[in-house]
């Protein structure tokens, strides 16, 4: 399953700009051998941001037919718990076009600097499929640098692995991107490892990236 892939510079916005503000995320890569569309929004529901709420939509789709299969729709909606500036906690219901329904339950760690933000998720969730409980780790470090005016240099990279009942590998994916920033429009190119299956068949995918980035009180 793909989820939680684009958490990190949502959280360090709110964190460190502004505790009431809504931010909504667009994201768009095209490569050789597929396309991402991601939409996510996350809003505090108090002034003292201890509790937030946000939703996630994606969509993965491969150009070549024999690997339509990997194809991915996927809809989140969580509920946090900010018990400090730098961990939350709580419940998703997610549903995903491969693994169907599933409930979690997640921990997020983030530590945010001048320069690089780090974030960690670790998380447990029962999907409904097969009713059995698994678990997934991921994990994004961003990289920035302002070099002139409104304009920066950025380089980020998200990991993510998934186990079937925390012993067999069901889904993993490395994701590196490199690029520059205008304000809060971000592009650059972009390279995607995606693992699946206890066998870890890989896909490999060379693209670009469009991010668009929505700040509102």
């Amino acid at each position: 399953m793909k989820n939680d892939s684009f958490l990190l510079f949502l959280f360090a916005l709110i964190c460190c700009k502004s505790a009431t503000a809504q931010v909504t995320q667009l994201e768009l890569t095209a490569g050789f051998n597929k396309s991402d569309f991601n939409s996510f929004s996350i809003k505090p529901l108090d002034e003292k941001n201890k509790f937030s709420v946000s939703t996630l939509a994606f969509f993965q789709k491969f150009y070549h037919n024999e690997d339509v299969p990997y194809d991915e729709t996927g809809v989140q909606a969580s509920g946090y718990w900010n018990f400090s500036t730098n961990a939350r906690l709580g419940p998703s219901l997610y549903y995903n076009s491969v693994a169907g329904f599933s409930e979690k339950l997640s921990f997020l760690f983030l530590k945010g600097g001048k320069h690089l933000v780090v974030v960690a998720i670790p998380s447990v969730f029962h999907t409904e499929k097969d009713n059995v409980v698994n678990g997934d780790v991921f994990i994004q470090m961003q990289y920035s640098r302002v070099i002139k005016n409104d304009w920066s240099v950025l380089t980020y990279t998200q990991l993510l692995t998934t186990w079937k009942k925390f012993s067999e590998h069901a889904r993993s994916f490395q994701q590196l991107r490199a690029g520059v920033a205008y304000k809060n429009n971000q592009f650059g190119v972009s390279i995607d490892f995606d693992e699946y299956g206890p066998k870890l068949i890989t896909k490999t995918t060379f693209g670009i990236f469009v991010r668009k980035v929505m700040l509102e009180k």
